[in-house]
């Protein structure tokens, strides 16, 4: 028999985001979360399981509605090196301009639970590897359209790219200010563009905010 949900979902899975966004997985406990969704404790286990079931839903929510989000949005807006260019300086931007220091949820479990959990380990990774795709496709279309540097290996760039997303993310965890967030992005922004010899002049690209 299906379990009735008496109350609305939608605002209690978003507040158990911020719950664990806030405090993390392993310091986030079950009445943390029936507080934070306005449910009592009963009621939470029958509509959801136990933390870890609510963890997993709350990863989902988080990833659809600010990656994937992000992703959709900036791929259908610029044409491949000016959508790896708008991701990352969106990044910074919500890392810069954010008073908390909360970073990003997927990054954060990275740390948190990764390494004792590898259920949520590997969603925590399938996650990433999202954004790793990403920046896969943005490169391999760069370089058909001549764009991006025929010369780089889409690969081994879109793993670093990832791991300039994770760098980001963490340092701004630290209170870093912008311009240090924009010094380990435009490296390699860098490495991506055309050799001058190939390329019409033109300005510097710039990271879009």
């Amino acid at each position: 028999m299906a379990r009735t949900k008496a109350f609305d979902e939608d605002r209690a899975i978003d507040a158990a985001v911020d719950c664990f966004w806030t405090h993390g997985y392993e310091a986030t406990s079950v009445r943390d979360l029936a507080q934070a969704m306005g449910i009592g404790g009963a009621s939470l286990y029958n509509a959801y399981g136990d933390k870890r079931e609510l963890f997993v839903l709350s990863l989902e929510r988080y990833a659809n509605r600010s990656m994937r989000e992000r992703i959709a949005r900036i791929e259908m807006r610029y044409p491949p090196r000016q959508a790896i260019a708008a991701f990352l300086g969106e990044i910074i931007s919500r890392s810069a301009n954010d008073p908390d220091c909360k970073g990003c949820l997927l990054v954060n479990s990275a740390l948190d639970v990764a390494s004792r959990d590898a259920g949520l380990g590997k969603a925590v990774a399938s996650y990433l590897n999202e954004i790793r795709a990403f920046f896969g496709r943005s490169l391999e279309a760069g370089r058909r359209t001549g764009e991006i540097a025929g010369t780089i290996d889409s690969n081994v760039m879109s793993a670093h790219l990832l791991g300039v997303v994770l760098a980001v993310r963490v340092l701004a965890r630290t209170g870093a200010k912008r311009s240090l967030l924009e010094s380990v992005a435009r490296p390699a922004l860098d490495l991506i563009e055309r050799p001058a010899k190939t390329r019409r002049p033109r300005k510097r690209s710039k990271i879009v905010n």
